[in-house]
């Protein structure tokens, strides 16, 4: 018997508040996860089963079987096999999980992450099978559980786990409404390719789908890439496109600014018609002195300490000539910095690629409460657009919620025919412009909003472009500082009043 949404998120809810208590809030997705992952792909493995029995009864082998099933299921490793088992239960899932993606190696290499199961430190047994009974209640064979369903149940965990993880979910969540007005901005079509460099949980990838499906699209000829450094969230974006019922997908681990996994056959980064992404703010330590050689350095190495317009540069870089389109959430500081990121800026701006900066709303991410923007960048801009950047003020477009800002459907909707119209969705002008190079140029490549819109610059008072700011100033003079310590103390003077140890 199907059951309804509410029944299911109610169900899964129940799962992860097994853990509650000995488990950190921060780790439920590590442990949750795995176990929603494999009591599908157990429960599915049995109906299949099933099926294949009714159909042709005496005359089914394993070889015949195994048409009828999508994941292979060593015998030993389904779920009812596993947890009725009374000694060691978390190394025996373990060793489940070890054989199943050993089966699979194509499709489930790595898929269940790197929990440790059998460590009763991290993970008492009493927690453990306080989540097996809770998973014991729900049935997720086809007959239960649609892939929709099932699909936006696996969201709905994701959002609650980011909830409970406060700052840290900035790591593997991008709120939802920065997602579809992205790909809302963006429009993948079926039969491209869609690529998130930092692809966290997937969610990107999965709303590019989602897209299509609403508008009655072919969803089945798209096809997705990404990349995530932690193994963990790149385990989770694996199962989350499994569980919307996607298999066309290429998701890899690595470090992408040292290491970008997709190449072509020359060497040369992969490139895609789209390509979508929501960085880390600001890293540090992103792998700088390996850029000065890197092709993707475009128009120059960005900041040891600042890899914002690395990002920037891989996905331009990644991006198809002629259909390609880039959209990346990038913090306000892009849009003024000086020093090699103005240079950087500079350089393509007047490569005409950058097609939209769109303000968004402050505080609507986990890890910041500082207000971002998108960059929006096509390798061919509408011929009214050349030599143009349209900007776009969302910064009003917010409710205020418990903990964080979020934007409604409506507020998504408005900013997204704004991109495309080119037109004040309000009707009063003040909120979108289409600005002429020759101004930008005049303003020094200077691309922060309140410039070219007032109304930003009133609605906010710019404090996140303040913030931003006084960050920067603040680094710049720690910099200074550390140099002229280094020369002084070099030089022998005593710096022990400024509480700076010699030598």
């Amino acid at each position: 018997m199907a059951i309804t949404q509410q029944e299911l998120e109610s169900r899964l809810k129940a799962a992860a508040n097994a853990l509650r208590g000995p488990v950190d809030p921060t780790d439920f997705k590590t442990y949750v996860f795995p176990m929603l992952f494999w009591k599908w792909i157990s429960d599915t493995w049995v109906y299949e089963h099933d099926a294949a029995i009714d159909e042709l009864g005496d005359d089914l082998d394993d070889e015949v079987e195994a048409d009828y099933h999508r994941f292979e299921m060593p015998e030993g490793t389904l779920w009812s096999e596993v947890t009725g088992k009374v000694k060691n239960l978390g190394a025996e899932i373990a060793r489940a999980f070890q054989r199943i993606e050993k089966a699979n190696p194509r499709s489930l290499a790595g898929v269940f992450g790197d929990a440790s199961w059998g460590n009763q430190e991290r993970l008492p047994e009493s927690a453990l099978l306080a989540l097996i009974k809770a998973f014991n209640e729900l049935s997720l064979d086809p007959t239960t559980v649609s892939h929709d369903l099932l699909g936006a149940g696996y969201e709905y965990l994701l959002k609650d786990f980011a909830d409970e993880s406060g700052k840290k979910a900035g790591e593997f969540f991008t709120p939802r409404s920065v997602v579809n007005l992205l790909v809302g901005v963006l429009q993948p079509e079926p039969g491209e390719a869609v690529y998130d460099p930092t692809c966290g949980s997937g969610g990107m990838l999965v709303a590019t789908i989602n897209q299509l499906r609403e508008a009655g699209k072919d969803h089945r000829s798209l096809r997705l890439y990404g990349q995530e450094i932690n193994l963990t969230t790149s385990s989770i974006a694996r199962m989350n496109l499994f569980l919307h019922e996607i298999e066309d997908f290429d998701i890899k681990r690595g470090d992408t600014l040292r290491t970008p996994a997709f190449k072509d056959n020359s060497g040369a980064v992969r490139t895609f018609d789209v390509v979508i992404a929501n960085p880390p703010f600001s890293l540090t330590n992103w792998g700088a002195d390996r850029w000065p050689a890197d092709p993707r350095a475009l128009c120059g190495v960005p900041p040891a300490k600042n890899g914002d317009y690395a990002f920037i540069q891989h996905m331009i870089s990644s991006m198809n000539s002629g259909s390609g389109r880039v959209g990346v959430v990038m913090p306000h500081g892009v849009l003024f910095r000086g020093g090699a990121e103005a240079r950087i800026r500079r350089c393509l701006i007047e490569k005409d690629q950058l097609e939209a900066v769109i303000g968004l709303p402050p505080n609507l991410f986990y890890s910041t409460t500082i207000p971002a923007c998108l960059l929006i960048f096509r390798d061919k801009k509408p011929a009214d657009r050349k030599d143009h950047i349209l900007f776009v003020d969302g910064s009003a477009r917010f409710v205020k919620d418990r903990n964080q800002n979020r934007m409604s459907g409506r507020d998504v909707n408005a900013l997204i025919d704004a991109y495309r119209t080119g037109e004040d969705p309000d009707g009063e002008g003040g909120a979108v412009r289409l600005v002429p190079f020759d101004e930008i140029k005049e303003n020094g490549f200077d691309l922060n909003i309140s410039r070219y819109i007032r109304v930003a610059a009133e609605e906010t008072a710019d404090l996140g472009t303040a913030l931003v700011a006084y960050a920067d100033a603040r680094q710049h003079r720690i910099d200074t500082e550390g140099v002229m310590f280094e020369r002084l103390g070099a030089a022998g003077i005593d710096l022990s009043m400024f509480e700076v140890p010699n030598g």
